[in-house]
């Protein structure tokens, strides 16, 4: 039987023996005299044991050892990790290798209809001394902030090693932004220095991003200086020569330049993470807290070791973006950045997988929809044969997207490692390991080193089967350091709501095997009657139907009920959808109570650049409230689609 096969319906992953033989967190298990995975969760809570474990035997590299692990002096909201250490995440990722292995691949670029790169890990540190070099010639150190506007390129993982080397915060940002969004990040983070490019391409569009950062300069006033990588050299492209540096000559092969000494604590990363209100929040991550976290989850959960390639399709401006550098590098392996849509045109994903012999790639359940939607799984010359290890983060699943996966993609030899975190997590919180069984859809269980559990409206723990609030009771080293100049809004976002406890807005829930379950965020939970039901449900209900390619169940008020259920569906090409039919399907399957009030057809929903839809977004149009920040809306034309269905005939 193949290692995805399944005897029951209820599992569909078991490892094989050579798989778990060969995997990292076995040997994690077997170094410290343990036997079984339950009790290695368990014990791993244990922040005085664990991760100091994590950090020798994965042979993480500090300038210094730290004199304490964990000290909590004002609480949990405000630990101190590894108190006396010395470390950088440019030397422990990237230096290092540079030095031991200087001719082995870190990073290979696939942009969108262009030419490939690859690069050793001694000409990626020579460009990031570059760049440090460039960035302290405009008088960047320690605590400045750069904002990063980039595709997803060799120059931006240079950027982001170039502004660690020096002690400066990497200010992220998503590619897709428009002025205003980019502006409100950089005046914000109060950057003083800019590096973007003049153009990229996108669904073979060309996306214009030096102008679209000159738009938003005029809000950003603290930006001194832009640092342009030119890509395309495309004639009366706008320059300001006071303000405008050319990468090419600002940016060369730098000298081996020494990378700072810093505490462990010392911010490395500034990312934004929309919310409901207006102004994204800042998440502050850490040198420490980024190499030991990250490090932690790409080698026990994903199995990412130093022969790996590693592929998730994401943008710089998510946390994964950052991630997949970060975890690449930490194990000395090889990440490649796709730049661009990943399904145009549609088979483009599989002849990357192909062509870089990808052996873990991380997807979307959106993406993964789209694509069994459109049939443009692997052809019969796509050689997906390198394949290990399928990584999932954004979004619950359905279980028909999620055996595609598995089935068409993994040909039943991998797992599907289904992640769940944040931006402001700086890893996971839930997380598989290739070396349990799993069903359908799940994260398996907590990720190693995270006290995770689900509570209840009045804070006691609630039991299997039960859908509640994702919490975490003890802190962790990859956890935001507080939220960009404004600790108050941090208190009140994640500690308010229990003493002493992260709530993290997520419903989750976990069964009588211990397997565990996200049923989306706990702001879009609906509640009808009484009950609750998450929004993850009834959408997995309708693109289970062969006519829906796309799904989003929203509540609203309800005079009676509280809340009732509203449903959009998208048709796959060339279906009609009936909405009476639509809705009997819901109700077939979650109960006649959740039978939907009203299902409404649309061309389109609102979505992010990593094709995670946005509910709240949807919720607020059929509402008629305000949808709050759209910074992050890749298809704005969406909008108007669910509203005039809204409004209807």
């Amino acid at each position: 039987m193949a290692a995805g096969a399944t005897a029951s319906a209820r599992i569909a992953w078991r490892p094989t023996e050579a798989i778990a033989e060969h995997a990292q967190v076995t040997r994690l298990m077997r170094a410290c005299g343990i036997e079984t995975l339950g009790e290695l969760r368990e014990r791993s809570r244990d922040a005085e044991w664990f991760w100091p474990a994590v950090v020798d035997d994965l042979d993480l590299r500090f300038e210094r050892r730290w004199q304490r692990v964990l000290e909590l002096p004002d609480g949990p909201p405000w630990p101190r990790w590894f108190a006396g250490s010395r470390l950088n995440l440019a030397d422990a990722c990237l230096d290092r290798w540079a030095d031991e292995d200087p001719e082995r691949v870190a990073l290979s670029w696939l942009p969108e209809g262009g030419s490939s790169a690859r690069l050793t890990y001694a000409e990626l540190a020579s460009t990031a001394d570059g760049v440090a070099e460039a960035l302290s010639a405009l008088g960047i150190g320690e605590g400045d902030t750069v904002g990063i506007f980039m595709p997803l390129a060799p120059e931006t993982a240079a950027t982001l090693y170039g502004c660690w080397k020096l002690g400066a915060i990497a200010v992220p940002i998503f590619s897709g932004f428009g002025p205003d969004a980019v502006a409100r990040r950089l005046a914000d983070a109060e950057a003083r220095v800019l590096v973007t490019a003049d153009s990229f391409t996108r669904r073979g569009i060309v996306v214009a991003m030096k102008q679209i950062a000159d738009k938003a300069l005029a809000s950003a006033p603290l930006v001194e200086h832009v640092l342009v990588h030119r890509r395309e050299r495309h004639a009366g492209l706008p320059w300001t020569e006071a303000r405008d540096l050319d990468w090419d000559l600002a940016v060369g092969p730098g000298a081996p330049r020494r990378t700072a000494s810093l505490a462990p604590d010392h911010p490395a990363l500034l990312i934004y993470t929309s919310g409901s209100t207006g102004k994204p929040k800042g998440a502050v991550l850490t040198h420490a807290g980024l190499l030991v976290n990250v490090a932690k989850d790409a080698a026990y959960h994903l199995d990412l070791g130093p022969d790996d390639r590693l592929l998730w399709v994401t943008d710089i401006g998510w946390i994964m973006g950052a991630w997949e550098i970060v975890a690449a590098g930490a194990r000395g392996a090889a990440v490649c950045l796709l730049e661009g849509a990943p399904a145009t045109p549609p088979d483009r994903l599989w002849r990357a997988v192909a062509q870089e012999r990808i052996s873990i790639l991380g997807v979307s359940p959106s993406l993964i929809r789209g694509l069994a939607a459109t049939s443009a799984g692997p052809g019969a010359g796509d050689d997906l044969s390198s394949l290990r290890i399928l990584g999932a983060t954004g979004e619950p699943w359905d279980p028909d997207s999620y055996l595609w996966l598995l089935d068409e993609v993994g040909s039943g030899r991998c797992p599907i490692i289904n992640i769940s975190g944040g931006s402001e997590v700086g890893g996971c919180f839930l997380a598989p390991t290739p070396i349990e069984e799993l069903e359908p859809c799940s994260l398996g269980g907590p990720a190693l080193g995270m006290d995770v559990a689900v509570y209840r409206e009045d804070g006691t723990p609630a039991g299997p089967g039960e859908v509640g609030e994702l919490v975490c009771r003890a802190p962790w080293p990859g956890m935001t350091k507080g939220l960009w100049r404004d600790e108050a809004r941090f208190i009140e976002t994640y500690w308010s709501r229990f003493p002493g406890v992260w709530v993290h807005g997520d419903w989750a829930s976990y069964d009588e095997r211990g397997q565990w379950f996200l049923h989306g965020r706990s702001d879009d939970t609906l509640n009808i009657a009484g009950q609750r039901i998450g929004p993850a449900e009834a959408e997995a209900a309708l693109t289970a139907l062969p006519g829906v390619s796309e799904a989003a169940a929203v509540a609203v008020p309800h005079p009676v009920k509280g809340q009732a259920m509203w449903c959009f569906a998208v048709p796959a090409a060339g279906a009609e959808l009936d909405a009476g039919e639509l809705a009997d399907a819901v109700a077939l399957a979650l109960g006649k109570p959740f039978r939907p009030e009203r299902v409404l057809v649309v061309p389109d929903l609102p979505r992010t650049r990593s094709q995670k839809i946005l509910r709240r977004v949807v919720r607020a149009i059929a509402c008629g409230s305000d949808p709050g920040d759209l910074s992050s809306l890749e298809n704005p034309g969406a909008l108007e689609a669910v509203a005039e269905a809204v409004r209807g005939p």
